[in-house]
């Protein structure tokens, strides 16, 4: 008797980056033996670390040292693979997809994973050699040329994507000057006392920082030669970085009729308004929002996977935000409600020898928001208590010191030793 060996289904996932690889592993590690796969890419590369860019572009790490899967990995796990052939057009009625180069690929299955765009500001002269934004290998590998070709650099953007343009472009010797329309850097994730901290320190780096400026335009013939404020001051630039942002790449899914605000709308599942497609990453909007953040889109790319596969009915559930970050080897924390409200009291605590400034927003016996400055270390601590909402009224008084101080008597020879170290810094409520 013959066994009729059922056919195998297809699954096509649009966007070869960090969020469709991932979801790729997630569904390998359900079902390896369920999927015929194909991925198809706008790059050339294979997947990529894009957090990775910044050590890359200060020389930190080789482009090999940031590769999380290449094509060895894709031909192991016998998926077909398309780099640098974007796909253009999807044809929901038949189920095929259509790249640039015309390759077609039939699905039962369809993943959107295609990320977001940089911002770029429409001024005049945005479209002069020599302006970029900093959002993959190629934006790195411009920034480097100019590198050995100029001397004077101009970021456009404050945020922490501009900040590590502005870092690494100094390691590589180049003038640099900073450029943000806000009064302070980082606002998303910084307290104003902190992003001031930030800003002193890396002009004490010998990168220029200038907040609350208007950029009227970029001067220049073929090529960029300086950038006009919206005061007249002509700052001299030999490479303009913008850095002001991404909106979710979904260009191709509106063209295919799926509903799309924002970004892709999906549901708690992942899947679009067409039952057969799935969205994951910063092309996706669920529930208003959208994502740039690491840690939800690894959730998204799990449950995706849960379906996509049928092992389980998970749903997603945005989380509390929390960043950890680096920026000029000066490390941050941040998540919550770290401004607070009328509702809320601060507890702020400073360091100035050290360069360590932390604030924690506390709601009646409730830690709902933190920034660490200059020291992040117990940053996980923190971020527990906002997650799980705990009671901090037994610590509340030591809470700003650390779990070490905060977790009493236990601890008492190393929290003393702690209290001693505070002795010169400051320490209030707001």
């Amino acid at each position: 008797m013959n066994m009729v060996v059922p056919r195998r289904q297809r699954l096509v996932v649009v966007g070869n980056g960090m969020a469709g690889a991932r979801a790729l592993e997630e569904i390998l590690a359900r079902a390896p033996q369920a999927f015929d796969i194909t991925v198809f890419g706008a790059e050339q590369h294979g997947t990529y670390n894009r957090i990775m860019l910044s050590p890359l572009l200060a020389g930190e790490k080789r482009f090999a040292d940031i590769v999380t899967h290449d094509r060895a990995w894709f031909a192991a796990n016998r998926i077909e693979q398309f780099s640098g052939e974007a796909v253009v057009a999807i044809d929901r009625r038949h189920r095929v997809v259509t790249s640039a180069r015309g390759t077609q690929r039939t699905y039962d299955v369809l993943l959107l994973a295609t990320g977001s765009n940089p911002v770029m500001l429409p001024l005049p002269g945005a479209t002069l050699s020599g302006v970029t934004s900093f959002r993959d290998v190629s934006d790195v590998n411009v920034m480097l040329d100019a590198c050995r070709d100029g001397e004077r650099a101009v970021v456009i953007g404050g945020g922490l994507l501009g900040l590590e343009a502005a870092h690494g472009l100094s390691r590589n010797g180049m003038l640099v000057s900073v450029l943000h329309l806000m009064p302070t850097l980082m606002e998303r994730q910084l307290d104003p006392l902190s992003a001031g901290l930030l800003a002193t320190d890396l002009q004490s780096c010998g990168i220029d920082v200038l907040t609350g400026v208007n950029t009227q335009a970029i001067l220049g013939e073929d090529r960029v030669r300086a950038v006009l404020l919206a005061d007249g001051r002509e700052l001299p630039a030999d490479l303009v970085v913008m850095a002001v942002g991404v909106r979710p790449n979904c260009a191709l899914a509106k063209a295919a009729g799926l509903a799309c605000a924002r970004g892709i709308q999906v549901d708690g599942t992942m899947r679009s308004s067409d039952p057969h497609i799935y969205a994951v990453g910063e092309c996706v909007e669920f529930c208003g929002q959208i994502f740039g953040l690491v840690a939800p889109i690894y959730d998204m790319a799990g449950i995706c996977a849960d379906h996509i596969t049928g092992v389980a009915d998970s749903r997603y559930e945005p989380g509390i935000a929390g960043t950890r970050l680096k920026v000029a080897g000066i490390e941050m924390f941040s998540a919550g409600d770290f401004l607070g409200d009328a509702s809320t009291q601060a507890v702020v605590y400073r360091d100035i020898a050290r360069g360590v400034h932390k604030r924690l927003v506390l709601r009646a016996d409730r830690l709902v928001g933190a920034v660490l400055y200059g020291d992040a270390r117990d940053s996980v601590w923190y971020f527990d208590l906002i997650q799980q909402g705990a009671d901090i009224g037994t610590m509340r008084d030591t809470l700003i010191f650390g779990p070490v101080v905060a977790s009493g008597p236990a601890e008492h020879g190393a929290a003393a030793t702690m209290l001693d170290e505070a002795q010169d810094c400051t320490a209030a409520v707001a």
